[in-house]
């Protein structure tokens, strides 16, 4: 009985939220209707163009928190100076993520191919879109597209860190040897592990490099909010505070999960202040007539504020494993009752990126990644850290688009050939002779 309670409390703390915010949009809906009827324009009252517009904010700010938000890139410029429409291709389907691909119509295959590696760490694999379109052009390009938690049904099983990396182990094996790995953020250590797991297991179905980009391989080479918080909480209050389950409104009633509206009141307590002060001047905005629908404020809310539920499993083995127990800092990772070597990984060249001004993965926790690597040779490794760039910036700002995107393509291009190619036939003549 007891048991019961607690269960039922955490399906109706769920609810409460979902609740909340759609009673919220409601509001925002209700407010805009009502001030924007015809028959109040000629009182020229200030405080029903300052109501609609409230309303319009509100409305759109909380219906995009529970709102998938689309890829949007609907065609590229080929070198032959045509258009080239985009198909967003699934080409690998799995219960909890999907393998999809970027395909260019009339395109020959590239000889660039990446495989992007998206976080699961509150928002969806839009997040990276800036970085696709600026990619597509030069390469053929495959994303993990993760899927919300509250979508998958309890009879689809468990999803921790462990299936997290053989998912991107399976993906690496349908794309083949010739692939190029970039991972983002969050999935960079577990990126690193299903290499050394292919290196031990398939060596034959190893990419060709890997570019990790500000991911916590050792958090606790610099301290950040994100790592005290991981160090100051213990897992029982975690489990208590910040899991639930999935109400009844969606598929994946029952099951536990690290909801994604509780994520996005910790990511706008961060910086509330800021958030604050960018709504309050969008509403002025919208009240003056000044408000698009793809304008700043909302090119960039629309997605900050679309976010997804994460399975509890893989929310808590991440904090413990990761944070906690430092597994892949200290070389001792387990996947599937298998020790994971990163000595095992030889051939695969491997490119760390940082930002000076990272405070989610400061300078030097996703450097520590070349540490582990004790069996690749020097002229395989390398590194960059971006003067001023923050996060955001090292994959899909300013500092991406000017300087580190070369770099990274410079870098596949290097590494592109096979590590062990056989002569040509003509050369090995020419040779006996």
């Amino acid at each position: 009985m007891p048991e019961m309670e607690t269960q039922l409390k955490f399906m109706l703390n769920y609810d409460l939220m979902e609740t909340s915010r759609n009673t919220n949009e409601w509001l925002g809906a209700t407010a805009r209707a009502m001030a924007s009827y015809p028959a109040f324009a000629m009182t020229m009252n200030p405080m029903l163009q300052l109501t609609a517009a409230w309303g319009e904010v509100t409305e759109r700010t909380f219906a995009r928190m529970v709102a998938k938000p689309d890829w949007g890139i609907r065609s590229i410029v080929g070198p032959d100076g045509q258009d080239h429409i985009v198909d967003v291709n699934t080409v690998v389907e799995r219960p909890f993520g999907n393998l999809v691909q970027f395909f260019v119509r009339r395109r020959e295959p590239m000889k660039r191919k990446v495989l992007l590696v998206a976080p699961m760490s509150g928002h969806y694999a839009t997040l990276l879109r800036s970085t696709v379109s600026s990619l597509l052009p030069d390469c053929d390009v495959f994303v993990t597209d993760w899927h919300n938690a509250r979508d998958i049904p309890v009879s689809a099983g468990k999803f921790d860190i462990e299936d997290y990396t053989l998912y991107l182990v399976d993906f690496m094996r349908h794309l083949g040897p010739d692939t190029h790995v970039i991972a983002v953020c969050q999935p960079v250590p577990l990126t690193l592990a299903a290499t050394a797991y292919l290196a031990a297991e398939d060596p034959k179905a190893q990419p060709r490099s890997l570019t990790l980009i500000g991911g916590p391989v050792d958090p606790d080479a610099a301290a950040t909010d994100v790592t005290d918080f991981g160090r100051r909480v213990t897992m029982g209050q975690l489990e208590q505070t910040a899991i639930q389950r999935v109400g009844f409104k969606y598929k994946g009633a029952g099951r536990m999960v690290y909801p994604g509206l509780l994520q996005l009141q910790s990511f706008i307590s961060m910086n509330a202040e800021r958030h604050s002060k960018a709504f309050s001047e969008q509403i002025m905005r919208a009240a003056r007539g000044e408000s698009r629908d793809n304008d700043a404020h909302n090119r960039f809310y629309d997605e900050y504020l679309a976010v997804m539920d994460m399975t509890a499993e893989f929310y808590l083995s991440t904090v413990d494993r990761i944070f906690k127990k430092r597994e892949i800092a200290t070389n001792s990772f387990v996947v599937a009752g298998k020790q994971v070597d990163f000595g095992a990984i030889t051939d695969v060249a491997v490119k760390i990126v940082e930002g000076a001004n990272d405070d989610i993965s400061a300078p030097g926790q996703c450097l520590a990644a070349l540490d582990l690597l004790t069996n690749l040779p020097d002229s395989k490794k390398a590194s960059h850290l971006e003067p001023g760039a923050g996060h955001y910036g090292i994959f899909a700002g300013k500092s991406w688009r000017l300087n580190i995107r070369p770099l990274v393509l410079s870098f596949i291009d290097a590494n592109s050939s096979s590590p062990k190619q056989e002569r040509p036939k003509a050369e090995i003549k020419l040779a006996s002779a």
